[in-house]
């Protein structure tokens, strides 16, 4: 089978070198393709065969068709097919917003500072799908997406900028930060790729002292986490997770001798430390702790239920030991 892109689907944007290429093969199975680009193609002598091996297809469709078929060939090569079918996806994304915004009369009435708040809410559920092991993501990236798509359009309403323009600021910021990639300068690591990118963050924003960028509006881990970055751009920073917990069992010391909300507030910003310098998200790792924590005490429940005990009638010590039989069984599963 060779699956051939005709473009974006519409008849007069079929790529010349698709046509010459379709014209001089035997019939083609173009059921995918719509009415007008079907007769372009019996218009310059391409035979039409439900069925054929060979396959012509709008760009999203030929896609998708090759992600089924691994065997067939593609044209163009299937790198290049999948660049320009992500490009048509996003095309009817945008289309579906914009068609919103007129027909809609919620979607009419949004702006920026209303749509936001949904926004940040579908960042937190893609953080929740990852917690959970990847169950649901591509929905959740699909919903965080339209929000960008959507408070683009806004932007291209008010005549500031468009989903082209936000694309290719964004392309051309990440070359700029990534002169090991796209440059000679040299990172052997991740840990010399994160140095890079916030040296020349510091270069752009020079004028803006070493905490840029810290919205007041983050959550407070993703506060903490920005603000140690921060300081880690200038060399103030643990130089290992040791030296972290270190200074994490120092502030629990602190804690014990003196309870209280700013010792508490300093064990919390000494654990986001530590997962930094674990490398680890502590957003990602405080929520996937916080659904093993429900999914234990959900199985307390389930096993004191078993037994005939109400959990929320039982005393702190039998619930306990409920919770210490599903963490038990947890581990026996994994």
């Amino acid at each position: 089978m060779l699956i051939v892109g005709i473009g974006p689907g519409d008849a007069d944007a079929v790529p010349h070198a698709a046509l010459g290429l379709l014209a001089g093969e035997g019939p083609v199975d173009a059921t995918r393709c719509d009415e007008p680009v079907r007769a372009l193609l019996e218009d310059v002598g391409v035979s039409l065969a439900e069925g054929a091996p060979l396959v012509a297809a709008p760009d999203a469709a030929a896609h998708r068709l090759a992600a089924e078929r691994p065997e067939a060939r593609t044209w163009p090569e299937r790198a290049v097919l999948a660049r320009r079918a992500i490009g048509a996806e996003v095309a009817a994304l945008a289309g579906v917003g914009a068609h919103l915004r007129r027909e809609c009369p919620w979607d009419r009435e949004q702006t920026a500072a209303t749509i936001v708040p949904h926004t940040v809410e579908e960042a937190f559920e893609v953080a929740d799908a990852v917690a959970d092991g990847g169950a649901g993501l591509p929905d959740e990236l699909g919903d965080l997406l339209f929000q960008a798509v959507f408070l683009s359009q806004l932007l291209a309403e008010d005549g500031v900028a468009d989903l082209a323009s936000v694309a290719r600021g964004q392309a051309d910021k990440l070359v700029s930060r990534h002169p090991h990639v796209y440059g000679d300068v040299v990172a052997a690591s991740a840990a010399g790729v994160v140095d890079v990118w916030e040296r020349r963050k510091r270069q752009e924003r020079a004028d803006q002292g070493v905490f840029h960028e810290l919205p007041p509006g983050l959550p407070a881990l993703a506060f903490a986490t920005k603000v140690q970055k921060r300081a880690g751009a200038v060399g103030f920073t643990f130089a290992d997770a040791g030296a972290a917990l270190v200074a994490l069992e120092e502030e629990l010391d602190e804690l014990r001798a003196d309870p209280g909300a700013a010792e508490l507030g300093d064990v919390l910003f000494g654990a986001v430390a530590v997962a930094r310098a674990l490398r680890v998200d502590p957003e990602i790792a405080l929520r996937t702790s916080a659904r093993r924590f429900r999914s234990r005490v959900e199985r307390a429940i389930a096993l004191a239920a078993q037994a005939g005990e109400a959990f929320e009638e039982i005393a702190p010590e039998r619930q306990l030991h409920w919770y210490e039989l599903a963490h038990a069984a947890e581990e026996a599963v994994t």
